[in-house]
């Protein structure tokens, strides 16, 4: 049957006080809500009176207990985290900095007492800036660099910069103008290039720890510096130009140091040669003076026998390499028909002239020197 049939149709209406007579009132909100009470909170019966037995229809308060336990457990679970090897957790009590959880199993007050966040502080970052900046003779040079980080500090990466990728990318334009304002062109693009990033490196790492953005630098590669491309065919010409010097450069001093050592090899051996000719000329000479000294001896002893010797061997060595033969007409008998320039030619000059008598100081046999050394048999006449 429909709730609108029957006596009482009117389901506001219905138990005691349930509205004015007849049915035709509002509903009565007192009474409504303590029949809700009655059902769901076991307080009294479905009339709306008190409860007396306590064997209503609500939950157990054992019962409720129980779950808000369950919860309460559950939710302090929820607090447990495990950080891996790569990372740090940042730990945020109302959303303020607490502390930094490192490495392992930890707990943390559940959400939203506190909350947490995991920086991996080991991969590594990369970045890439190419842009056209002028030299310090004026010059411009088109740069391509890249740059590789890392996350140092945490708290320092999450609270201290906005954006640290932006932060360090704009830092890096800025580290890479200045050491490239510093150089010359040419510097830049020969001998220079690891020297450029160094210097960008050093820059950069100094303006990330200035802005405390908890990132560190671990490598800058200078991956390209050209100059612009409407004068490339120039550079180009001129590089080739610069090898060219240096290859003639190198071909001069393979040169040097072959000749070089040959003159100074040259110098050591006339050096040589000329220290042993003094010592011959010096040898010589106390030899000579001894032979002299020996002479002047045996002069003092018998002066008028050692002046005839001396003046028979002047005169024989004089005499020696003239064709004329001189003949004493007054003291000989010569025969004259008897060829005797002819005769003495045939005869070998060993023959003709002993050997008894040696060069003296000064002279060569021969040429008209002084035999000093000859035979002193005091029996020749």
């Amino acid at each position: 049957m429909a709730w609108n049939e029957g006596p009482n149709r009117d389901p506001w209406s219905q138990g005691p006080g349930g509205g004015k007579p007849g049915g035709g009132g509002p509903p009565d909100l007192d009474e409504l809500l303590k029949r809700l009470k009655a059902r769901f909170g076991g307080g009294g019966s479905n009339s709306g009176g008190p409860s007396r037995g306590g064997s209503g229809g609500g939950i157990p308060p054992a019962t409720v207990g129980l779950a808000i336990a369950v919860v309460a457990v559950i939710w302090l679970f929820t607090g447990l985290y495990v950080i891996d090897e790569q990372e740090r957790g940042v730990v945020l009590r109302f959303g303020e900095y607490n502390r930094t959880a490192m490495p392992g199993v930890g707990w943390r007050a559940p959400w939203p007492i506190e909350t947490m966040e995991r920086i991996n502080v080991t991969r590594v970052r990369q970045i890439t800036d190419e842009q056209s900046m002028l030299t310090k003779d004026e010059n411009i040079v088109d740069v391509e660099l890249t740059v590789q980080y890392r996350v140092s500090k945490v708290e320092d990466f999450l609270f201290n910069v906005d954006d640290p990728d932006l932060t360090l990318q704009q830092a890096t334009k800025s580290a890479v103008r200045e050491t490239v304002g510093r150089s010359a062109m040419d510097f830049i693009l020969t001998e220079g290039r690891q020297a450029i990033a160094d210097q960008t490196k050093q820059i950069l790492q100094e303006t990330l720890d200035a802005y405390k953005s908890g990132l560190v630098v671990t490598e800058v590669n200078l991956q390209q510096a050209q100059p612009p491309e409407a004068v490339q065919a120039s550079f180009a010409d001129a590089i080739k130009a610069r090898e060219d010097q240096e290859r003639v450069k190198n071909e001069a001093e393979a040169y040097a140091n072959d000749r070089l050592p040959k003159a100074r090899g040259a110098a050591a051996r006339q050096i040589a040669e000329a220290t042993a000719y003094r010592d011959q000329v010096l040898a010589r000479a106390e030899g000579d003076a001894s032979r002299f000294s020996a002479l002047l001896r045996e002069y003092q002893r018998a002066p008028a026998v050692t002046r005839d010797r001396l003046y028979l061997d002047s005169m024989s060595q004089v005499l020696a390499g003239s064709s004329k033969i001189l003949i004493d007409v007054d003291k000989s008998n010569p025969m004259f028909y008897i060829p005797l320039d002819q005769l003495m030619k045939s005869i070998p000059r060993a023959e003709a002239y002993p050997s008894d008598y040696v060069t003296a100081p000064g002279g060569t046999p021969g040429a008209g020197g002084i035999d000093s050394s000859r035979s002193r048999d005091r029996s020749r006449p």
